[in-house]
């Protein structure tokens, strides 16, 4: 990486994070190292010793986010086999029988699911909305908040920096999921949080072909604490996962220039149409959550969520899309949408979209939409 990464532009970080010193005859990024052990002689000390451990695949990963989440301070990240092995990791470690965690109401629904299982381990959870910052009410004895900003999926937006002065003023540890930003929307550690946590699956490998989750911190001792998790429950991504996620980082800022381009060209779009109500993107001025958006991200993100009036017709547009693929996930190069009510667990109207904006031309993108709109609208006369 050259020096002084604080002083580039994120594209260039992007493309030059973790990839080695250039020397001569050897590539720019070395290939994925497929082991499940390394010759150790003599005492078991080094960085590579066995390969749930350690990997140097994982290692210039790890550097490459941190490079990308932390420009000018010194941090560590820790890469995980999914996004759920990454929130599992901070949650499960940090958390300790008679403690306090405090989780947004309105969050991804698996990292929802971890109510139970903390509980069982005599965790007390306490769940608050993210809209308002509705956790502010719920710090008193905490030990650790979660924050989840752009929330997943109804897009709420709450302001880190006042809630994590209000958690350590408390004496609470705070974590961001800053999954829908990515680094280049936000970075959660220069808003004084403890932990940014991501699923790499989305928006930061951007091509939906791999599985991957991270955590990184500033505090080694934090970092180390998720570490030893991945080790003792082995969450380790593969070599190649991990090999294809550094790759796809090199186009990052181009993905998501455009891909929040297109969002806000589609949610102005909808916000045309007498059908729909709900329309959610942080990006847009309209959006309840904009003021606050636009003080803590620089960039807006690719997900759009909206209501249609009842479950057939979400289906029939749905249906009706013919470049946006029906599937859950979001922030791939590939537009896609889903009806969200259908997993259950997220408290949302049965006519709720997720719309994920791909990098295709945005003309395409909004006739193809507003096309399905209109079928959809013929199908309910």
């Amino acid at each position: 990486m050259p020096e002084q990464p604080e002083r580039l532009g994120d594209g260039t970080r992007s493309v030059h994070a973790g990839r080695p010193p250039a020397t001569a005859h050897t590539p720019s990024l070395p290939g994925p190292v497929f082991v499940s052990h390394y010759h150790l002689p003599g005492d078991a000390t080094g960085p590579y010793m066995y390969g749930r451990d350690q990997n140097p695949t994982w290692t210039q990963l790890e550097e490459a986010i941190t490079q990308l989440e932390s420009p000018t301070e010194p941090a560590e990240t820790v890469v995980f086999s999914s996004g759920m092995g990454a929130i599992s990791s901070v949650l499960l470690a940090q958390a300790r029988s008679g403690d306090t965690v405090v989780l947004p109401s309105d969050c991804y629904q698996t990292t929802r699911a971890l109510q139970q299982r903390l509980e069982s381990y005599g965790v007390r959870v306490r769940l608050a909305p993210t809209r308002g910052d509705g956790q502010l009410d719920a710090l008193d004895g905490a030990k650790l908040l979660w924050i989840e900003t752009p929330s997943n999926p109804e897009l709420d937006v709450c302001d880190i920096r006042r809630l994590v002065d209000a958690a350590h003023d408390a004496g609470a540890l705070v974590a961001v999921d800053n999954t829908l930003a990515t680094p280049l929307g936000q970075r959660p550690l220069d808003l004084g949080a403890d932990f940014s946590v991501a699923s790499g699956t989305k928006a930061l490998t951007g091509h939906g072909d791999l599985l991957l989750g991270y955590v990184t911190a500033r505090d080694p001792g934090l970092a180390g604490s998720v570490r030893l998790w991945r080790k003792t429950v082995g969450a380790i991504p593969g070599p190649m996962e991990a090999w294809l996620a550094h790759r796809s980082l090199a186009t990052l800022e181009l993905r998501v220039d455009r891909q929040a381009a297109n969002a806000l060209a589609l949610a102005d779009a909808l916000a045309r149409r007498t059908e729909i109500t709900g329309l959610r993107h942080p990006g847009l001025p309209a959006d309840a959550s904009y003021p606050v958006a636009r003080r803590q991200m620089r960039r807006f993100g690719s997900v759009v969520s909206f209501v249609l009036p009842d479950k057939a017709h979400a289906e029939r547009f749905l249906a009706a899309l013919r470049l946006t693929g029906e599937a859950t996930s979001f922030g791939s190069v590939l537009s896609t949408a889903e009806r969200r009510a259908r997993w259950g667990g997220d408290a949302v109207p049965e006519g709720f979209i997720r719309f994920s904006v791909g990098i295709e031309n945005p003309d395409d993108i909004v006739a193809d939409v507003l096309a399905a709109l209109d079928t959809a609208l013929q199908g309910g006369a």
